[in-house]
């Protein structure tokens, strides 16, 4: 029996919807700053937003984020959007647990995802345009991991596939995704990412970030 106009749309889209989920690591106490980094005006938006903002205009299957120190002060800049939050109770054992609880909800939740791209909040150059050539990289080169080229290294953001999610849920807590990237550099394809080696972890780096954005923005320059 022929398909209706209406069906053939929704079976277009249903082949053509993102089977990519984000993960966005906003757990950290930001020791180092010395205040929350997820709550520092980026363009006179918390960054955290900024960097949930740059995750949902990516057209991502589903945005995930997960949040630990500071939590209700950082759920209350993110909610209403659509975005599912994971409480990370063992935030302090590092960067590997939230990357694992992530993983675990996305498989959970979102059974057909067949990549994630893994990000954190402190890269305030981050936009959806760049995840977008993650994600397109990906399906042009079938490698099942793609990551951002910036200042000699590669790093987060990064994509993997699903055939690497048993790798990443074997981390151990105080790893990060780049152990992944190291481990496999013949099945990485990258993106650059000029921009990506600005990352705020002090607040030297936060004050040298908007002396350049001050610059740029100046007249004559």
């Amino acid at each position: 029996m022929a398909l209706t106009e209406e069906e053939a749309d929704s079976d277009f889209a249903d082949e053509n919807e993102s089977r990519i989920s984000i993960i966005l690591l906003a757990a950290g106490s930001s020791s180092r700053m010395g205040q929350s980094k997820q709550l520092l005006e980026v363009n006179g938006t918390p960054l955290l937003l900024h960097s949930v903002r740059a995750a949902l205009d990516s057209g991502a299957k589903s945005v995930n984020v997960i949040l630990g120190a500071n939590e209700l002060a950082h759920r209350e800049v993110i909610h209403n959007l659509g975005v599912s939050v994971i409480s990370n109770h063992y935030w302090k054992s590092g960067m590997g647990s939230s990357i694992k609880a992530g993983l675990n909800h996305v498989v959970r939740k979102y059974s057909d995802t067949e990549a994630v791209i893994i990000m954190v909040c402190d890269q305030p150059a981050i936009n959806a345009t760049h995840l977008n050539k993650l994600s397109s990289r990906f399906k042009e080169t079938g490698s099942p991991i793609v990551a951002s080229s910036y200042s000699g290294t590669v790093g987060v953001p990064a994509l993997f596939s699903r055939a690497f999610f048993s790798n990443i849920l074997m981390l151990k807590d105080e790893q990060g995704a780049k152990k992944i990237i190291e481990q496999f550099p013949e099945q990485c394809a990258t993106v650059d990412f000029p921009d990506g080696s600005i990352d705020l972890d002090t607040s030297d780096d936060y004050q040298n970030y908007l002396k350049r954005k001050q610059k740029k923005s100046s007249p004559g320059e």
